[in-house]
């Protein structure tokens, strides 16, 4: 795949992943104002939101994008 291409499809991929972790995040906004989180459940947010970051930062990380 001609390198250009690639580069496009690294963007839509950092696109994704960026939506990816605001969804989580906003998700997570949303739960916390409607009722009180369990330590448990606070816990697999926060875990989740790290891996979608992480995501995200590998993602940087291998192709050179931010976006």
């Amino acid at each position: 795949m001609p390198r250009k291409q690639l580069a496009v499809l690294s963007c839509i991929e950092h696109e994704r992943l960026e939506f990816e972790l605001t969804e989580i995040r906003t998700r997570g906004r949303y739960l916390i104002r409607l009722r009180r989180l369990s330590r448990e459940e606070q816990s697999e947010w926060d875990v989740r939101e790290a891996l979608a970051l992480a995501r995200l930062v590998d993602h940087e990380l291998e192709h050179g994008c931010s976006g």
